[in-house]
């Protein structure tokens, strides 16, 4: 198991390697994380660092309704396949960041945890054993959602636009290899307080079969990011509130709601 994070340090400048938690170290990597990095042979102190989104993804997919409790609470229909949207790539953000509510938006804000598929290699028409074998690994997810956007038009749900303003897609702080995913727990805090705590092997569909009929659609690329829904407890989010996506294994993905003072 790995934990690999992207860092930057003071001077500006950006790298990547493998996050050793215990010695409180990043083992600094040159090359492609997906295509044979290897170690420069640097160690580089945590606290002297400031950890960056693990992924730079070319595709950020969400999926909806993909999970058994959260359907029955709500009455949906279990599907057959993936119910997916894209999120911007421009609404990454980095662990500790701050989410900025949209310019002129007053409505309702809500964090919804989740876990994150990294693909490692090219995955097109894939059987569900080779989309197995194209994970690189897993990271937490919040899939922040402007609600009042979503449901404004009620001829037309606006899911990408939703989901998609600046800063509503926090990721990391790791992207952890070697984790069974069908083990974990996604726990959100919202001010120290848990709002969503619920096991990944409640999923609808797992994920080598997300991936394998996402690729019937579209070819799958290294660094895509697939984020597998959520289930129940997604809650509005005021101005100052902190919120914490903690998934054992990966570590947690705090970050503030801004706009304000809480």
């Amino acid at each position: 198991m790995a934990l690999w994070v992207r860092f930057a340090r003071g001077d500006g400048s950006e790298g990547f390697g493998t996050w050793d938690e215990a010695g409180g170290t990043i083992a600094a990597h040159a090359g492609d994380i997906f295509a044979g990095a290897t170690p420069t042979g640097e160690a580089i102190p945590r606290e002297s660092v400031r950890l960056l989104a693990p992924v730079r993804p070319g595709k950020f997919i969400g999926l909806w309704n993909n999970f058994r409790e959260l359907a029955a609470k709500t009455g949906a229909a279990i599907p057959d396949g993936p119910l997916w949207f894209l999120k911007a790539g421009t609404s990454l953000l980095d662990p500790d960041g701050t989410i900025p509510p949209p310019a002129g938006y007053a409505g309702k804000i809500l964090y919804e945890g989740e876990l994150g598929l990294v693909v490692g290699r090219r995955c097109k028409d894939a059987t569900e054993e080779e989309a197995a074998g194209a994970i690189f690994g897993l990271t937490a997810v919040n899939d922040v959602t402007a609600l009042d956007i979503l449901t404004a038009d009620p001829a037309f749900p606006q899911w990408a636009r939703a989901k998609s303003c600046d800063g509503f897609g926090p990721v990391g702080p790791a992207i952890a290899t070697g984790l069974d995913w069908s083990a974990l727990r996604v726990q959100v805090a919202l001010n120290g307080r848990v709002r969503q705590d619920y096991p990944a092997s409640d999923m609808i569909l797992p994920p080598a079969r997300i991936l394998s009929l996402l690729s019937r659609e579209m070819t799958l690329e290294p660094g895509d990011l697939v984020a597998c829904g959520t289930s129940v407890g997604a809650l509005p989010m005021r101005p100052g509130m902190v919120v914490e996506v903690t998934i054992a294994g990966i570590g947690t993905l705090r970050n503030v709601m801004g706009g304000g003072a809480a």
